[in-house]
């Protein structure tokens, strides 16, 4: 039997042809597929399906309705993709599959089925050839008499061109732009898609003003000790260099990658630098060396307008303890009980707090408490002030007033509660959870003498689910026993 389909990626064709063979059990081995216009042996053997599904069927006849040939959505969609691949068995490959569903309802869950595995195939390929099409078109702005538009030319493996055709009108709503290709071409005009023949490479625009800007950026950003031909060419396969300005800087600078990777060993190092925002400059003079804790630091800081945050806040919260304690903690900033308190850890947090240094045997009155921004952020929910994260430059903003405390308290070990607090103690940004436990060195210019441990902040253990606080709060103690422990042995 001769079928024919009007396109040759007429899913809805194909559908419903193959629901009326299905219905009368016609074998996959005794169907030939074509597509109209196409040539076949089989031309004279033509069956017009359309008119002979209407016709009236004998009470033998095994047939199916609607309703009860189902199969699953799987099927289905996996069907919409493995119908857009070049393989001229696509269509039997989907019919046989579909003709087993009747008898196998569950054949889709069997992976290692030869059939299901040539159809996962065929649409593993075709989505790679819609992913390596979204990234490797490259446009070429073409000025004309109604504007600007932006032309791509393109040979993609398999008739995916309708089917990515939605990705590049969403992504490029704004712009004109039109998309070539050997077999089908797709122009859109800010509103509507719309549909043609192919053009060949030579009739395509070829460059354009923007791509000498773009090789200079890629030359200049190409890393000589990370090149890798091969592992190129697998990302990116060689094919498709004729279609990307950049490519033709590829073997040139690989060429030269040796050459270069050697004169970076060879140049000297850079120094260090600590990443921080820089420091905004207060109204008021900065903290002194002797501002210390207390009624004298809080006058300080009620004046600071180093940032906005002090417009918001009740009051400023300084820090809290002995001028000489060996263990100074900090925190993130005051929550809402802290800002009316006008002092550090007081609310749930800070309740925790007491209890995890008291299970690792640390006195809460010998120990230096403080934040890394002194006013309370917040958003309001109805009457709530609810807690907000500070931004960098309010964690700079503050950073002097830390930098007097530790210079005053002269502590051996800091502890820094949570990310804000490692931000503001360290300079630069560390991922708490995989660094928490551990010392570090505290930056020379703070302490010269003092460490660092990082550990969660109390809130955090207030966050957690209730099944798990316990094992958290566990392991939050243990690392305040660290804490506790260094402090023993620099005595």
């Amino acid at each position: 039997m001769l079928v024919a389909l009007e396109t040759a990626i007429d899913f809805d064709g194909w559908r419903r042809q193959a629901r009326w063979l299905a219905a009368r059990s016609i074998p996959a081995v005794d169907i030939h597929w074509r597509i109209s216009g196409e040539t076949s042996l089989l031309d004279d053997a033509l069956n017009d399906f359309d008119n002979a599904s209407s016709l009236p069927l004998s009470r033998g006849d095994k047939v199916l309705s609607k309703n009860d040939l189902r199969v699953p959505r799987e099927f289905v969609e996996l069907a919409r993709k493995a119908i857009l691949h070049r393989s001229s068995d696509r269509f039997a490959a989907l019919y046989r599959v579909l003709l087993r569903l009747k008898d196998e309802p569950r054949l889709m869950q069997v992976d290692v089925d030869p059939d299901v595995m040539r159809l996962r195939v065929l649409e593993r390929q075709v989505r790679h050839d819609e992913h390596r099409m979204h990234a490797y078109v490259r446009f070429r702005k073409v000025d004309g008499d109604d504007g600007e538009r932006f032309v791509a030319w393109y040979a993609p493996e398999h008739r995916i061109v309708e089917a990515t055709a939605d990705f590049f009108a969403r992504r490029f709503a704004g712009q004109r732009w039109a998309i070539l290709t050997p077999e089908r071409s797709v122009v859109w005009d800010g509103t509507q898609l719309a549909f043609g023949e192919g053009v060949p490479r030579a009739d395509a625009p070829n460059g354009d003003a923007l791509e000498d800007l773009w090789r200079t950026y890629y030359a200049s950003t190409f890393n000589p000790a990370r090149v890798n031909v091969k592992v190129t060419q697998g990302h990116m396969p060689r094919k498709f260099w004729t279609q990307l300005p950049e490519a033709q800087l590829i073997e040139p600078l690989a060429a030269a990658a040796k050459a270069r990777a050697g004169q970076m060993v060879a140049a000297e190092a850079a120094a260090p630098r600590r990443s921080r925002v820089p420091r905004v400059e207060s109204v008021v003079s900065s903290p002194s060396v002797n501002s210390g804790a207390g009624e004298a630091q809080r006058k300080l800081l009620d004046q600071c307008r180093n940032c906005p945050l002090w417009q918001f806040a009740t009051q400023a919260v300084p820090g809290e303890g002995p001028i000489s304690a060996p263990l100074m903690l900090v925190g993130e900033q005051p929550g809402d009980q802290e800002d009316l308190a006008g002092r550090p850890f007081v609310g749930p947090a800070g309740q925790l707090l007491d209890r995890a240094l008291a299970a690792a045997g640390v006195e809460r009155a010998q120990v230096y408490v403080t934040n890394a921004v002194k006013h309370f952020k917040y958003e309001l929910r109805g009457k709530r002030r609810l807690h907000k994260k500070p931004v960098e430059q309010e964690i700079a903003a503050c950073h002097a007033w830390y930098e007097s405390e530790v210079a005053t308290v002269q502590p051996a070990l800091i502890v820094a509660l949570g990310a804000t607090a490692v931000r503001a103690v360290l300079g630069r940004a560390l991922p708490v959870l995989a660094h928490r436990g551990t010392l570090l060195d505290a930056p020379n210019d703070l302490a010269r003498s003092a460490r660092v441990l990082i550990t969660v902040h109390p809130s955090y253990l207030l966050r957690v689910p209730p099944e798990a606080r316990d094992i958290e709060f566990a392991k939050f103690v243990a690392d305040l026993k660290i804490a506790a422990k260094y402090i023993r042995d620099q005595r």
